[in-house]
């Protein structure tokens, strides 16, 4: 439909059965308030990313694919490790490291799973470099992601998640709008006076979600601002939680870059004078 450049408008499915009071649901009465809700100018139309996006979207997801699955070998090949008595943690992962498990004297059996999940990993390894070198190309050829990578901790596959999933910046009237996007806020039961706030509410893109936490680890390291951010939530809510709050600013930060088309540099002279 998009070759042909015929209008493709898909809608939301919640607002879309809430504009309908009755509790009769079949394809006859779908079709009529579909044509009701567009007659009237009501039709609650989602944004819908281009052809290029969602192949970009792919390689992305592809490559995330191929580290989990490198991920569940490297906790096989280190279960058998621990199993018999090698405690090297991320030092089993290098050349010597290897080494010491190639040269465990294992049983039978459990030798040729040693064998069989060491050359996976290999394969797997040499496969997610050449994915990463894709991304990396991807991402310099595009000067938004380009952009995203000039703050600290922010790498290829980050920057163009962020520049991919998030689309148009300008569909987002505000930092809350992108949080709730995403799935960073928390669930809220709340009556009257009395204010309940539960844990995240995930009802956004885990991926991108997952990557703003695994960036912001690295980011607050690097920006000092960021760093004294994540402490302040480390002693008022611990870890976990700094976490994830430090992960939502530097999504918000993101995507003032984006909307704004500026870098990091730029991004810290704004704050400055402001301050």
């Amino acid at each position: 439909m998009e070759e042909l450049a015929i209008e493709c408008r898909v809608g939301h499915p919640a607002a879309i059965r809430k504009a309908e009071t009755r509790r009769q649901k079949h394809d006859r009465r779908d079709a009529a308030l579909l044509l009701q809700l567009l007659i009237e100018d009501r039709f609650p139309a989602i944004w819908m990313p281009s052809t290029e996006l969602r192949d970009l979207r792919a390689l992305l997801l592809h490559r995330h694919q191929w580290v989990r699955m490198r991920t569940r070998v490297q906790n096989a090949l280190h279960a058998i490790a621990m199993g018999h008595g090698v405690r090297r943690g991320h030092l089993l992962w290098n050349r010597e490291g290897q080494a010491l498990l190639t040269s465990l004297p294992l049983p039978p059996h459990t030798a040729d799973r040693r064998s069989e999940l060491q050359a996976l990993y290999q394969h797997l390894h040499d496969h997610i470099d050449r994915l990463d070198e894709r991304v990396q190309h991807v991402a310099n050829e595009r000067p938004r992601a380009t952009l995203l990578m000039t703050h600290p901790g922010v790498g290829p596959v980050t920057a163009l998640a962020t520049d991919v999933f998030v689309g148009d910046p300008a569909r987002f009237p505000d930092g809350k709008a992108l949080a709730s996007y995403v799935g960073m806020i928390p669930r809220e039961y709340s009556s009257g006076t009395r204010q309940r706030l539960g844990a995240l509410s995930k009802q956004g893109n885990p991926f991108l979600r997952f990557l703003w936490c695994e960036a912001a680890a690295h980011a607050v390291r690097r920006d000092p601002d960021l760093q004294r951010f994540y402490r302040r939530k480390v002693v008022q809510n611990g870890f976990a939680k700094a976490r994830v709050a430090a992960a939502r600013k530097l999504g918000i930060r993101l995507w003032i870059m984006l909307r704004d088309q500026i870098d990091y540099a730029e991004f810290c002279r704004r704050g400055l004078r402001q301050s």
